[in-house]
Formats: C-alpha cells, sequence, structure tokens
C-alpha cells in the first residue's frame, strides 16, 4: 500500500448544531474529530484544519483563511503542511465517527493508475467527496486552477465576500464549493460493501449524533 497523508477538515460553522465546535463532540466516548484521526493513524502527515484545541500527539494544526473560508480553503490549507513529494492525501471532515481504518484503505486499494481519486458514494450514488482519498498533485494543480478562475472575476456581489478578506487582500478560494474543486478529475466512486454502518455517515444534526452512538454500541 503507497503512503499517504490525512488532512482532516474541522472548520465548519455547524450552523445546524447551533454553532457549537462539532468535531469536538463525543460518540462513543471520543470526540468526533479524534475517531477520524485515529482512523488514519498510519497517514504521515496527519493535518487538522481548524480552530486550535487539544489534539492527539503528532497531528499539525493549521487554519484556513479566512477562518471559516469553507472546505476549499481548507483543504488549500491542510495541503500546504504536507511533506514533499508525498504521494496521496486522504481527505476527510471531521465529523465522520464511522470512518474505519479498513474504509481508508479500501480507497487506497481502489485508486488505480486511471483515476485522480477514490471517494465512497452513498445507497443513492451521492458522492461523499469530504470521505476520499486523492493524488496530491492533482488536487494542488486543481487549487491553482480554481483560485486563477475566481480571482479573475469582476470584485463585486458575492464574489467580493467570497473572493477578498476584511482587510481587502485576495482570498479566492473562500466559499468555493467542494465540487468546484473536483470538476474534472477523474473520480473512482466506491460504494460501501464492508462490513459495521456507512463510513461516510457524516453528523451535521443532533439526531444523526444520536444514530451514530446507536451505531457505535
Amino acid at each position: 500500500m503507497d503512503a499517504y497523508a490525512a488532512v482532516v477538515l474541522a472548520g465548519g460553522a455547524a450552523r445546524r448544531m447551533g454553532g457549537v465546535d462539532k468535531p469536538a463532540r463525543t460518540v462513543g466516548g471520543l470526540p468526533m474529530r479524534d475517531r477520524v484521526l485515529a482512523a488514519v493513524a498510519d497517514a504521515a502527515p496527519r493535518v487538522l484544519v481548524g480552530p486550535p484545541g487539544p489534539v492527539p500527539a503528532g497531528v499539525r494544526v493549521t487554519r484556513e483563511e479566512p477562518p471559516g473560508g469553507g472546505p476549499v480553503a481548507a483543504a488549500a490549507a491542510g495541503l500546504a503542511l504536507l511533506d514533499p513529494g508525498t504521494p496521496l492525501v486522504a481527505l476527510l471532515a471531521a465529523d465522520l465517527p464511522l470512518l474505519t481504518r479498513a474504509a481508508v484503505g479500501e480507497l487506497l486499494d481502489r485508486l488505480d493508475a486511471g483515476h485522480d481519486g477514490a471517494c465512497y458514494v452513498d445507497g443513492d450514488g451521492r458522492r461523499q467527496t469530504l470521505c476520499g482519498v486523492w493524488r496530491v498533485a492533482t488536487l494542488r494543480a486543481a487549487l491553482d486552477r480554481l483560485a486563477a478562475e475566481r480571482a479573475a472575476r469582476p470584485a463585486d456581489g458575492p464574489t467580493e465576500r467570497a473572493g477578498r478578506q476584511p482587510d481587502g487582500s485576495a482570498a479566492p478560494l473562500a466559499g468555493a464549493p467542494i465540487r468546484a474543486l473536483l470538476a474534472g478529475l477523474r473520480v473512482r466512486e466506491v460504494p460501501w460493501s464492508g462490513a459495521g454502518p456507512p463510513p461516510w455517515f457524516d453528523c451535521d444534526t443532533d439526531e444523526d449524533v444520536r444514530r451514530a452512538e446507536e451505531w457505535t454500541r
């Protein structure tokens, strides 16, 4: 199996949970972000992108620019901390408490030479793009492309809010959706067929957390 890094995105606003620090909420006695980091314990390095706080030993921590700038800005911040020559990265949301090392291994195994990344799809065939493994060089090229495209847009209206920080400096990746980053990439879609609950299950609501708790009992 190829060496890989992991970037865990923990900077969301959690609006449907009242703005709490969602990745810090516990499932099965552990914060969700710690469960995700444990599923990639063999990744080197492991990077957590989000507000400062306690993390397991050896985990690098950084913040997207601007803070709260969304998953693409967070992915860019995480990739900036990867060691030179890192070939693959697991790009993961921090609210995936059911993720396991076996599930990550399945993605790594399914990523072949004909694809730029592999991610899970749910029962309805929707891509769970923040539960995937990607080629680092391809992601960096996609980030450069998207930043250039957004920076070239007129700086007014929604583009002004998405592409500028409060001090007026450029932040073209702020507010960009993941689908824009991955547009044009060759993605291997992987349905979960292993034992246990779906590893792509994310916790956006209190009810989701309760369901995850039931699965971990």
